[in-house]
């Protein structure tokens, strides 16, 4: 592709998050965001003129661009992304990547077929405090490791439920991070598909339990990784980690009497801070530009998909709905 010029840029989707994407591609040097289409004539209007683009038809904004994000919602990504793909359009498609994992692999290799560029939008895969993560775990031995998503009611619309909405962001780093195949899980889940608990268990031994909530008042984003070595935890809103470490225990005299201690050193590792959707796009557009890989396959977004997927079916079964069986006279409330 040539260099010199400007790519063409465009959103199929102004909600929550495609609003966001139309931000950030009109500040992305080298990048012309050329229009925005909704299904919502309100919000197409409204994001277009925020951003000094126009409106228009999905079809014929795939005629003019070079790439586009897809952030409608998810029961419309296959559609929308294969169309934009037969255009010999580059796509990044919000996660989850597709409802139907056969469909999703239809549209990686049509995506090879036609020469352009697909990546799903795992957007905490390029949050900064990852790639420290992912540098300080490379010297250690993983055993464990500990997510939280959770949050109050959300007020925008969503045909998700809360795997698939929010668990599915850990799911896909987890997986990022430990590199194994996933040998099983096990979920339950609350409040009709607004709470969920699962755990995942990975070949080589390492065990994550993952939380997520649409009903917890207050906003929890952050993981920890228990290590043979240390005890590492991040914060991915503050983009701030913490590692904790021992020294060896030791006895010594004080006032005739033997006293153990134990120190306990905390190192603070130096995270840049930087938007996450800010170099979640820009890495979307170099890779378009270069040709290359991107850094969120389809194949990884398969691969979160259907873990996904396995967990939210067994969540769905074992809900506990709001009702709870007391122990003590096996009544309900």
């Amino acid at each position: 592709m040539n260099s010199t010029e400007p790519l063409a840029a465009g959103v199929v989707g102004v909600g929550s998050m495609g609003t966001h994407h139309a931000r950030v591609y009109n500040e992305i040097p080298g990048v012309d965001l050329v229009g925005v289409a909704d299904a919502d004539p309100v919000s197409a209007a409204e994001t277009a003129a925020e951003y000094g683009t126009s409106v228009a038809d999905p079809s014929d904004l795939l005629e003019v661009v070079d790439l586009v994000s897809v952030a409608v919602p998810t029961r419309f990504h296959y559609d929308v992304a294969m169309e934009a793909i037969e255009a010999g359009v580059s796509v990044l498609i919000e996660k989850p990547f597709v409802r139907d994992p056969v469909k999703g692999q239809e549209l990686i290799d049509r995506a090879a077929e036609m020469g352009v560029q697909l990546q799903v939008g795992h957007i905490e895969r390029f949050n900064p405090v990852v790639d420290v993560l992912q540098d300080v775990l490379a010297d250690l031995d993983p055993i464990a490791a500990s997510a939280r998503r959770l949050g109050p009611p959300v007020s925008r619309d969503v045909d998700d439920d809360v795997v698939m909405d929010l668990m599915i962001h850990d799911i896909d780093v987890v997986c990022s991070l430990f590199d194994d195949e996933v040998d099983g899980v096990t979920a339950v889940g609350a409040c009709d598909g607004d709470y969920a608990d699962a755990q995942m268990k990975f070949a080589g031994g390492t065990v994550c339990s993952l939380t997520a909530s649409r009903i917890t008042q207050e906003r929890i984003r952050d993981l920890s990784v228990t290590t043979r070595e240390c005890h590492v935890a991040v914060d991915f809103m503050d983009q701030s980690m913490r590692i904790y470490r021992h020294t060896d225990p030791s006895y010594h005299t004080e006032n005739g009497d033997v006293r153990y201690t134990q120190e306990s050193i905390i190192e603070r590792p130096a995270v840049e801070s930087d938007e996450p959707l800010k170099r979640e796009l820009r890495s979307f557009v170099e890779c378009v530009t270069a040709g290359s890989t991107p850094r969120v396959t389809g194949e990884e977004g398969l691969r979160a998909l259907s873990i996904a997927r396995d967990i939210s079916d067994l969540a769905t079964s074992r809900d506990l709905g709001l009702a709870e069986v007391s122990v003590s006279d096996g009544s309900t409330t």
